[in-house]
C-alpha cells in the first residue's frame, strides 16, 4: 500500500516539485494576490482542474471589494473553489492605453 518504510516506521513517499506561480484570484467578496504552487511542466489551470474543493494559496494579500473594510495579508489561506469567479497569472496582466486592445 505504501511505497517504501524505514526500519523504524516511517513512511517515504514521492517527492512533488512544484513552482509558485504568482496569481490574482477573484472571489465573490475579495481579491487574493498570492502564490499558487503548480507541478513542474503543468499550467496554472492544470492545478485549479486537480483541486478538489480548496486552493492553497501562500504569500497572500486579501482585499475586499467593500474599500472601506482593512485589507489582510497571510502566509497561507485556503480558497474554496466554488467561490472564485476569476484567475490570472500576474505575470500575463498589462495595462491598456489610449484605448488600445
Amino acid at each position: 500500500m505504501f511505497p517504501d518504510f524505514e526500519e523504524k516506521g516511517k513512511i517515504f513517499t514521492q517527492v512533488i516539485s512544484k513552482e509558485p506561480v504568482d496569481v490574482i484570484i477573484q472571489t465573490t467578496t475579495v481579491q487574493i494576490r498570492g502564490q499558487v504552487h503548480v507541478k513542474l511542466d503543468e499550467r496554472l489551470k492544470d492545478e485549479l482542474d486537480h483541486t478538489p474543493r480548496f486552493l492553497a494559496v501562500t504569500h497572500a494579500s486579501i482585499y475586499p471589494q467593500d474599500k472601506k473594510l482593512t485589507a489582510w495579508k497571510t502566509k497561507f489561506v485556503a480558497v474554496n473553489v466554488d467561490h472564485i469567479v476569476w484567475v490570472t497569472p500576474q505575470e500575463e496582466l498589462f495595462t491598456i492605453e489610449n484605448g488600445e486592445q
